[in-house]
């Protein structure tokens, strides 16, 4: 058994490294869907501005596909190396399915991503085409691999246990446990609402410095679309992912509502009928109770059991060392939720400007667009931090405690790796991103894509890694395209 310290060094280290990689297969998944979208389209109609806009979200898809494979690698170090135990308990089912990421999604990516950034005007349309949508499949079955093996962790199913070692018995029941489809769709959805926000965001910030053309009106107006369609989806698969976490998960789900049970509650009872939403408020663990509540009577026995007078399980319900922080999962859940509501307003307010044609002119709703930019990938942040805090103290639900799963090491070590992590990710990453906001900012090109891609085996340039298919340097100017400015 680990020292605390020692495993909360190794759980914020977790957390961290985890924090940056699921951002960048985030816009992945969703550019990746976003990409085959336009390359079809313009091969469906031949509108240029299509093309245009592959061209200019390619390259920057190019950058962030970069960054994703790095930030990836991490986790073999984490795994290996702060959760050994974790390894070498649950490895049996954990190992398998993340290689069987590796032959499907990553075969299918590194067979085609090359055909996909350098293989315009050298391949046939067709098979570009080909290669864009078997490129988007990839990202999509590397979700579905990571989700398996995740959602195992949080609903374990299909196994036993010999010699102090998981054991699958039944890979269909490990596959598709009982949180996996909800989990899988919601995290899926989460991917493309957030590409979306990056796309309107981008495209709001080019048609509020005055720069309009057809290019930026489309993306900005298929991002709108995504909002009105996709998020309220989004608030339904959240719905049913609730019910399914009070059922397999019931004191993650306490410790979502700030929810202790009844004043006179004792381990093994239930809350009393009409359960309360508490809409803010301070969960306080050792006072077990939320403070400062802010509630609306019964609305949260409507929500959470879709009856009038349902009851869940209080915290209280639960020993103490089996509750997970609820102070965290509390308000990490509602900034999840207060920015899917805000979602739903975009898409709610850009029907009401398409309606009255200023969809593009609007100065305040594509401010509003703008701010909402970063806002999908918090959304995607809160709801991990949810998932995986409120999943404590268990690494394997139910199955193995985490205290039981970090390596034996000393809390200096894991300071000093954790202080490394964070220098160098910074440096890293924090260029990275510089650099792909300088492709956002120059936005998309007429006639972009027309010529045939500069360099090949033996010229001075030869593509041959996915930052290849940029050609933009950090020094080139940033001010976009003179000539997308209105005229006044």
């Amino acid at each position: 058994m680990a020292d605390t310290l020692a495993l909360d060094l190794a759980r914020i280290q977790f957390g961290f490294t985890i924090s940056f990689h699921i951002i960048f297969p985030a816009i992945t998944i969703g550019l990746a869907s976003y990409l085959a979208v336009l390359e079809g389209l313009w091969l469906y109609s031949k509108n240029t501005v299509y093309r245009d806009l592959y061209h200019f979200w390619s390259k920057i898809f190019a950058v962030n596909f970069g960054m994703g494979v790095v930030s990836g690698l991490v986790m073999a170090y984490q795994f290996g190396t702060n959760w050994s135990f974790f390894s070498e308990f649950a490895g049996s089912v954990t190992g398998p399915l993340l290689a069987y990421e590796v032959l499907t999604a990553f075969f299918l990516e590194a067979g085609f991503l090359g055909v996909m950034l350098f293989g315009w005007n050298k391949v046939g349309p067709g098979l570009h085409f080909f290669s864009t949508v078997t490129v988007a499949i990839g990202t999509l079955i590397s979700t579905f691999w990571i989700l398996a093996s995740n959602s195992w962790m949080q609903t374990p199913q299909g196994y036993e246990i010999v010699n102090n070692q998981v054991i699958p018995v039944d890979w269909l029941a490990v596959i598709f446990n009982p949180s996996f489809p909800y989990r899988l769709l919601h995290m899926s959805v989460a991917a493309f609402l957030a590409t979306a926000l990056f796309v309107g965001a981008s495209a709001a910030w080019h048609l509020l410095r005055g720069r309009d053309n057809p290019a930026l009106r489309t993306m900005f107006s298929m991002a709108m679309w995504m909002m009105v369609v996709v998020a309220p989806v989004q608030a339904v698969i959240g719905d049913f992912h609730g019910l399914n976490t009070l059922e397999h998960q019931p004191a993650k789900l306490a410790a979502i509502e700030g929810h202790w049970g009844a004043p006179d509650d004792v381990a093994g009872q239930t809350s009393a009928e009409g359960l309360p939403l508490i809409l803010f408020g301070w969960p306080d663990m050792q006072r077990e109770t939320t403070r400062f509540a802010l509630e609306v009577p019964r609305l949260g026995s409507l929500i959470l059991t879709h009856s009038w007078d349902g009851t869940i399980p209080g915290l209280k319900s639960f020993a103490k060392d089996e509750r997970p922080n609820a102070t965290i999962v509390f308000w990490s859940f509602r900034i999840m939720v207060g920015l899917g509501l805000l979602m739903i307003l975009l898409g709610a307010l850009s029907l009401w400007h398409r309606w009255r044609g200023r969809l593009y002119q609007s100065p305040w709703f594509l401010r509003f667009a703008l701010a909402m930019g970063p806002a999908g990938l918090i959304a995607i942040l809160a709801g991990w931090y949810t998932t995986e805090i409120g999943r404590q103290p268990w690494v394997v639900y139910g199955v193995m405690r985490t205290e039981d799963a970090v390596s034996p090491h000393g809390s200096g070590t894991l300071a000093l790796s954790l202080a490394l992590f964070v220098v160098i990710y910074l440096f890293v990453f924090g260029a990275g991103f510089a650099y792909m906001m300088r492709l956002v900012r120059k936005g998309p090109r007429p006639q972009e894509g027309t010529g045939s891609a500069t360099g090949g085996p033996g010229q001075q340039r030869h593509a041959m890694r996915p930052l290849s298919a940029v050609e933009e340097g950090l020094d080139d100017d940033d001010d976009g395209d003179s000539g997308n400015r209105r005229s006044e």
